[in-house]
């Protein structure tokens, strides 16, 4: 059965969204997923289902939504494509809990860091569906604003490795 990670947008994050774990994995349960894992508490579950990626993204948006009563954001990645991920990160030798990839819907537009404010030493690279951020400073005193990734969601390459080696385990 083909294994999916969700990522979900603005959970347990700055108090914008609350969501425990053990929900998320019973509300995976309840639409169909299975063997349903849940990695640290802002919203990133790996599960199994028959579902087609898009499938995948409408159920869980549909039931988070009902479940929170309003819309939360959710990005699906197959295995595979987690796995491309952490390979194409272009900063491999910078410290992985400073460089995230931005998980999008749709692959960034060529000119997408044009836009970009605030930039002070970040180094920045387009992705397939992602924007690859290295913090060489760290994140806590960053003003880098990427207009193109504001719907996204981040995750750090530390993050990305395990997701990928939990669905990698099936």
């Amino acid at each position: 059965m083909p294994v999916f990670i969700a990522l979900l947008r603005a959970v347990n994050v700055g108090g914008t969204g609350t969501l425990p774990m053990s929900d998320l994995k019973k509300l995976c349960e309840a639409v169909g997923f299975k063997a349903v894992r849940t990695y640290i508490a802002s919203g990133n579950v790996v599960f199994e289902s028959e579902l087609t990626e898009a499938d995948v993204k409408a159920a869980l948006e549909q039931t988070l939504r009902d479940y929170a009563g309003k819309p939360v954001g959710v990005f699906v990645r197959t295995f595979a494509q987690m796995a491309e991920v952490l390979a194409s990160n272009p900063f491999p030798d910078a410290p992985a809990n400073r460089t995230v990839a931005i998980f999008l819907d749709e692959p960034p537009a060529a000119d997408a860091l044009t836009t970009v404010i605030g930039q002070q030493g970040e180094q920045l690279q387009l992705g397939a569906r992602e924007v690859y951020v290295h913090y060489g400073d760290g994140m806590a005193r960053t003003k880098l604003r990427i207009p193109a990734a504001s719907a996204g969601t981040a995750r750090n390459m530390n993050t990305v490795a395990k997701l990928a080696s939990m669905a990698a385990q099936g």
